[in-house]
């Protein structure tokens, strides 16, 4: 069947593409080359509208134990956003921690046809991806937690040959069906364990004698050897805390000119000028940015009101327990991997720390100059649910708009930062790479973020409208795999995702050491541990896209 969008103003970084006209042919479910001469079934007069791949959310907590108890946690998040059901779509409830096909639905209305859990445990894996698969409409992916982990921190400590633990990051990688790898507070988890409260990046592990600079190195070489596409995801050391950003820079400088991508960096971008010791790093992170092009980062933009913080840090959770509202939190150990952490939180305008963390926020998205290297996310639910997506692209697009809105918030925190004196604005070329072209090309989706010839026909269609919240809030029209699946704003059609993966080599040998160990330390079997194919593509509900990886080579 040939689909034709006909006259769209087309925005697609990816190919070049900025706001020029052009139709776009579909046939089964995949973008093809323009061919006047086809016959057409079906024609949609996109005429005086914006046309972009589907967005793609390159880190957002959809799935796994932690968002399962956040919701068991918050039952009046529940009654506060009840969605019935309708002839084509499911109840459920909403606001901070959607239910997984409430989930689906929004993202889906709101433009997006992929989002990537960046924070699944090795032993919670099954349950993340059951989770993944009951989230309809999206293409999505998860990336394995290691780096506090007891085998590889072992590994470490007894000097295990490289090889060795490249094996084990491959393996890992293979048994829990990820598409990337997460480091969470390198270490920091495992040593909370060990009642060790704080590590910084070279403080030692009080167990295992190794470093959080030893454990991002270890991985992100390791990843880097293996072949797989999207650099190791960092969670930095000291999340939350006055003087953070010290660290941060201390990161960046380590790489040794490794690929990494920090994530949530406004949670790590904190100095300590003035009365109350807590101020603005955003324009020391920036300015060091500019001369590592081998780091990308995403935002974490704290947006006002309600909503739920859900981390696998329980070191830096269990700290922040004490501001959990409603009084009610969540810090557990889990198996041998790590663990997990779950506090209800409010952010407030009037605070002058939450007035800042916002504003820190938004400094990062306008101060650091290569949209191709910082990707738009709040970090859902941690700073924000994922649907303040559009208030945040009119901040960052709109400057009277911004200007506006910084006379609400309070005005000491605004003191502490450079946004009052920012002028940028994004450009819709800007936000089409930040939101499309940038997260598929960091975790090598060569069909998905553009509308290019052999892409996958993920479209979405806007009304132009001066006001972007109002344009990005309800897309006129979005196509999954050439399906129309919203128009103007709402489910029309309810169709599943593929979950996509990457498979680098390993030896299997590994198996034996992890037979061992499994059987001395874990209550499941090594066999049980593994996910299988099957259990994704679950009788034809799913289907599996393996990436493909690097050769794998040794330094």
């Amino acid at each position: 069947m040939m689909i034709k969008l006909t006259g769209g103003k087309v925005y697609d970084p990816a190919n070049n593409v900025n706001g020029e006209v052009r139709d776009i042919y579909v046939r089964d479910g995949r973008i093809v080359a323009a061919d006047p001469n086809a016959r057409v079934d079906q024609e949609y007069d996109v005429r005086g509208k914006v046309v972009m791949a589907g967005a793609i959310d390159p880190h957002t907590h959809i799935g796994g134990g932690k968002v399962t108890i956040a919701r068991t946690l918050l039952p009046e998040d529940h009654f506060k956003d009840e969605v019935a059901h309708t002839e084509i779509t499911r109840a459920g409830t909403g606001y901070a921690t959607p239910s997984t096909m409430i989930t689906g639905y929004r993202y889906a209305e709101m433009g997006y046809t992929a989002a990537f859990e960046p924070a699944m445990l090795p032993a919670n894996a099954r349950q993340a991806h059951m989770e993944m698969g009951d989230t309809p409409l999206l293409d999505k992916g998860a990336f394995v937690m290691l780096g506090s982990d007891d085998f590889l921190l072992r590994s470490m400590a007894e000097k295990q040959d490289f090889e060795f633990i490249k094996d084990y990051i491959a393996w890992t990688m293979h048994a829990s069906q990820a598409i990337a790898m997460k480091v969470v507070n390198p270490g920091g988890i495992s040593a909370f364990k060990f009642n060790q409260r704080k590590l910084d990046l070279d403080e030692q592990h009080v167990h295992y004698g190794v470093t959080p600079r030893d454990i991002i190195l270890t991985l992100a070489r390791g990843l880097l050897e293996l072949g797989v596409t999207h650099p190791l995801h960092v969670h930095g050391c000291n999340l939350g805390i006055p003087g953070n950003v010290e660290t941060t820079l201390a990161t960046i400088k380590a790489t040794e000119g490794l690929p990494l991508h920090l994530t949530h960096i406004q949670f790590h971008s904190y100095a300590t000028e003035g009365d109350r010791k807590f101020s603005s790093g955003a324009v020391q992170i920036a300015e060091l940015l500019k001369k590592y092009p081998n780091i990308s980062i995403d935002v974490g933009q704290v947006m006002f009101g309600a909503t739920c913080t859900a981390s696998g840090d329980s070191m830096r959770q269990y700290v922040g327990s004490k501001n959990a509202d409603p009084k009610r939190w969540v810090v557990m150990d889990i198996e041998c991997d790590a663990g997990c952490g779950v506090v209800p939180f409010r952010y407030r305008d009037k605070s002058f720390v939450h007035a800042l963390q916002w504003a820190i926020g938004l400094e990062t998205f306008l101060l650091c100059d290569d949209p191709w290297r910082i990707f738009l996310t709040t970090d859902h639910p941690n700073g924000a649910p994922f649907y303040t997506y559009p208030h945040l692209i009119r901040l960052l697009m709109d400057r009277d708009f911004r200007r506006e809105t910084m006379l609400h918030v309070n005005p000491d925190a605004l003191m502490y930062s450079t946004l009052p004196h920012l002028e940028r604005e994004y450009t819709m070329y800007e936000v089409a790479i930040m939101t499309r072209a940038g997260p598929a090309r960091s975790l090598g989706l060569k069909d998905l973020g553009h509308v290019g010839p052999g892409a996958r026909a993920d479209i979405t269609v806007y009304n132009e409208d001066s006001n972007r919240e109002r344009m990005f809030e309800k897309p006129a029209m979005v196509f999954k795999n050439g399906d129309l699946v919203v128009r103007d704003g709402k489910v029309i059609k309810v169709v599943n995702g593929a979950t996509h993966v990457a498979r680098p080599e390993y030896n299997r040998d590994i198996e034996k050491s992890l037979k061992s160990y499994f059987d001395r330390y874990h209550t499941v079997r090594m066999e049980n541990f593994r996910l299988s194919d099957d259990e994704i593509i679950d009788g034809g509900r799913g289907e599996i896209i393996v990436q493909p990886t690097r050769a794998r080579t040794s330094s």
